[in-house]
C-alpha cells in the first residue's frame, strides 16, 4: 500500500516528506489512518542517532491515534471504522515468558519499535506514525474510550504508559506519597496519573519557575531542589518519586527524600548519571530503580484510566509541516507540554 509521511533522510537531516510503501495486510493485521500522532523527544534522539542504531531514511512516531480502514481475515478485536491506538511496539515475539507475563516490552527476543525497528516476518525497517496510514498486527492494536478528546490522546502512548506503569507497579494509591522530579512532557503527566490514583504528588524543581504550572496540573505541593532547608526537611518524605529528567544528573540529591523502602524510578535518563553515595540506600533499604514503557495489556488498562477519570495530556496541535521546528523548540523546552501532529495537514 503506497503511503506518505515524513522521514529523515539522513542522520540529523531535516524531516520532509516522504513516499513509501507500507505491507499487505496479513491475516492478522489492522490497517490504520493516522488522525493524530504524538511528538516524543525520543523521536529527536532516533532522527540523531544519539543512542545508534537508526537507519535512514526514518519516519518517526510511536503516538498513534486513528482510525480502523481494513482488518485481516483472522482479526476478531476489531472492524473498519474503529477508533483504536498504537503506542511503542508493534511486535514481539509472543511466545516468551516476558510476552506470556503481558511484559512486551521485555521480550526475550527483543520488542519491534513501532519506527526503527525490524520486522519479524519480512525483515524491512518498521516506519513509524508520521504518516498517513500504518499497519499493525492486531495483537498490538489499542483501544481508545469513546470519552477522550481524541486529538489529545496520543502522548498517553508513550508519556502516559511510561509514568503509569512504575506508578502502578510500585503501588501507588490514595494517601501514596509521590515525588516528580521534572515538569515536561513525561513530568506533567506522571503529576497528573498520581494525582488520579489519589496520591499526595509533590513536585521537586531546581527553582521556582514551574510551581504555578505544577498547582494547576493539580499537585499539592512543590519542592525546590537547591533549597538545602527545604530538602533537609523533606528527608524520608517520599513513597515513590519519577524522575523524569533526560539527561545525566545527580540521583544523589533525592535519595534522602525517600522513606524507608522507597523507591525511586528513572524513565527519562538513557545513559550515565553522576556517581552516588550508597549509604541512603543501605539505610533505608531505598532502591533504584528503571523502567521502559509498559506491556500491551497495561497500555489498554492505562487508556481505561484515563477514561475514566478524563487524564490527558497538554497539547500544543501542529501541522506535519511545522515539525522541524517543534524540534528546536522541544530542545529548548518550549513547549507546554507535549506536540501533537494534526495529520489532516498531510494531505494538504
Amino acid at each position: 500500500m503506497k503511503t506518505v509521511g515524513y522521514a529523515a533522510k539522513s542522520q540529523g537531516s531535516e524531516l520532509t516528506e516522504f513516499s513509501f510503501e507500507r505491507r499487505d495486510l496479513r491475516n492478522n493485521d489492522v490497517e490504520i489512518e493516522i488522525l493524530y500522532c504524538g511528538v516524543c523527544h525520543s523521536d529527536l534522539h532516533a532522527v540523531r542517532n544519539d543512542w545508534g542504531g537508526s537507519d535512514y531514511p526514518l519516519v518517526p512516531g510511536h503516538e498513534i491515534v486513528g482510525k480502523v480502514m481494513s482488518v485481516g481475515s483472522d482479526v476478531k478485536k476489531y472492524k473498519q471504522g474503529d477508533t483504536v491506538a498504537v503506542g511503542c511496539m508493534v511486535d514481539s515475539c509472543q511466545s516468551c515468558d516476558q510476552c506470556d507475563n503481558d511484559e512486551e516490552q521485555f521480550c526475550r527476543e527483543g520488542m519491534v519499535g513501532t519506527y526503527a525497528g525490524k520486522d519479524r516476518v519480512s525483515g524491512e525497517m518498521t516506519q513509524g506514525g508520521y504518516s498517513k496510514h500504518v499497519v499493525v498486527r492486531e495483537e498490538f492494536v489499542l483501544s481508545v474510550p469513546e470519552n477522550l478528546d481524541l486529538s489529545r490522546v496520543a502522548p498517553l502512548l508513550c508519556a502516559g504508559i511510561t509514568t503509569y506503569s512504575p506508578l502502578h507497579k510500585w503501588g501507588v494509591k490514595k494517601g501514596s506519597r509521590v515525588g516528580v522530579v521534572g515538569l515536561g512532557g513525561l513530568g506533567h503527566m506522571a503529576v497528573k496519573n498520581a494525582v488520579a490514583m489519589g496520591a499526595s504528588v509533590t513536585v521537586i524543581g531546581r527553582s521556582e519557575s514551574k510551581k504555578d504550572d505544577a498547582v494547576k496540573l493539580g499537585a499539592q505541593h512543590y519542592l525546590v531542589s537547591s533549597n538545602d532547608d527545604e530538602m533537609k526537611d523533606s528527608q524520608s518524605a517520599f513513597d515513590v518519586i519519577i524522575d523524569t529528567v533526560p539527561v545525566k544528573h545527580d540521583l544523589s540529591i533525592y535519595t534522602p527524600l525517600l522513606d524507608v523502602d522507597g523507591t525511586l524510578v528513572i524513565v527519562g535518563q538513557v545513559g550515565p548519571v553522576d556517581e552516588l553515595s550508597t549509604v541512603p540506600l543501605l539505610m533505608g533499604r531505598r532502591r533504584i530503580a528503571g523502567s521502559l514503557i509498559g506491556g500491551i495489556a497495561q497500555t489498554q488498562q492505562m487508556l481505561d484510566f484515563c477514561g475514566e477519570n478524563n487524564v490527558l495530556p497538554e497539547c500544543e496541535m501542529i501541522n506535519i509541516d511545522e515539525i522541524n521546528t517543534a524540534y528546536e523548540r522541544m530542545e529548548k523546552s518550549d513547549v507546554r507540554y507535549r506536540f501533537v501532529i494534526d495529520m489532516a495537514s498531510l494531505n494538504a
